[in-house]
């Protein structure tokens, strides 16, 4: 069985151009998150998608047939809302059969299909419940129940994490994590949380300025992000981007002068890249170290230090301007305002380009 299939999908509102031309091919069982700033269009695809918004231009496939000419009932997809919108004089139980009964499955089908989908997210108890005697994280798994008793070809989630404390959170996410086992389709999450993304998507999908920017694995668009807009926006903290030229080459692999003066040896190939020419080096925080007592490393002065327990990250500034940021294990004793060296892995550095295409090291042995 085909998954879904987006073609040349366009849309606009008025003179403002929302999407441009995305076209993108899912799994049937995969679960895919859309990540981007707000604005990106992200929620605009996954309501086109849903038949909550015409296109303007493409297409939308399901299972191989075509699907954006439908009425938003008739696409086999359920979608799971940000706001629950449960009704709140029903119980649990005639929230969940409402869209079955309107669509005449029998009452046995609806008891044998909530009974299912109750278990599956450990609300059986709360059957008999109305919505305001249950938590933000029960409502939440009523809304999915809802979503699954629909035995869709395709589940659609948009931001449904967002109105949950942090605690919640969590536990709903490693719930959503089980449940992608255990429904048979496909799921795809609208966020803007990367923890979000890169926990439970097994692709994900970089919106932004109206395109897709990247599609990829976590692994995949954190370790070599396909431009400099998605080598800033994945990770946290950011990677660090710090102006440089390129001076040299030693073995078919580029160095790079920084602003102050520093020569990095990087394990960027030299293809595609022009001697002279001004570019950024980016430099995951993991790859930039405190330098033991005496060594040499880059002066810099320390701005904020975030002390998360197991780890603490260092925001410096180097001289001449540009801020990085530096991992240190532990709780380190460092303050805001102290002199530091910092230690650099050159062959860790990616290298992007004037117009923002990145250039990554070579895979290490």
């Amino acid at each position: 069985m085909s998954g879904l299939k987006l073609i040349d999908v366009s849309k606009s509102y008025g003179a403002t151009r929302v999407l441009d031309g995305v076209s993108l091919a899912i799994a049937p069982r995969e679960f895919i998150a859309f990540l981007g700033p707000s604005g990106s269009g992200k929620s605009t695809l996954l309501r086109i998608i849903a038949g909550l918004e015409s296109l303007d231009a493409g297409e939308v496939r399901l299972g191989g047939a075509r699907i954006d000419t439908l009425a938003p009932g008739a696409r086999g997809i359920a979608m799971v809302f940000q706001h629950y919108a449960l009704y709140p004089h029903m119980t649990v139980r005639e929230n969940m059969a409402f869209g079955l009964v309107n669509a005449h499955v029998p009452k046995d089908e609806i008891a044998r299909r909530i009974a299912q989908a109750a278990e599956i997210l450990e609300i059986t108890a709360q059957l008999d419940k109305k919505p305001a005697q249950m938590s933000g994280g029960q409502r939440q798994r009523v809304a999915i129940g809802r979503a699954i008793v629909k035995q869709p070809q395709l589940f659609l989630l948009d931001e449904p994490l967002s109105n949950l404390d942090a605690a919640l959170r969590n536990r709903t996410r490693v719930e959503l994590a089980q449940l992608r086992n255990r429904v048979d389709a496909a799921l795809i999450m609208v966020t803007h949380d990367q923890a979000e993304a890169m926990t439970l998507a097994d692709r994900i999908v970089i919106i932004n300025d109206r395109r897709i920017q990247q599609v990829g694995t976590p692994a995949e668009v954190y370790a070599r992000p396909a431009n400099a807009f998605v080598a800033r926006f994945v990770g946290s903290p950011a990677m660090a981007m710090l102006p440089a030229t390129l001076d040299g080459a030693e073995g078919g692999r580029v160095q790079a002068r920084l602003a102050e003066g520093t020569m990095l040896r990087t394990a960027v190939p030299t293809r595609g890249l022009e001697q002279g020419a001004a570019v950024e080096i980016g430099l995951r925080p993991e790859h930039v170290t405190l330098a033991a007592p005496g060594a040499e490393g880059l002066p810099a002065r320390v701005e904020l230090v975030e002390r998360l327990g197991d780890r603490t990250f260092i925001y410096a500034r180097l001289a001449g301007g540009p801020e990085i940021i530096a991992h240190a294990p532990g709780f380190s004793q460092v303050r805001p305002g102290d002199e530091v060296r910092l230690a650099i892995d050159a062959a860790a550095a990616h290298i992007f380009a004037a117009d923002g295409t990145a250039h990554h090291p070579d895979a290490r042995p």
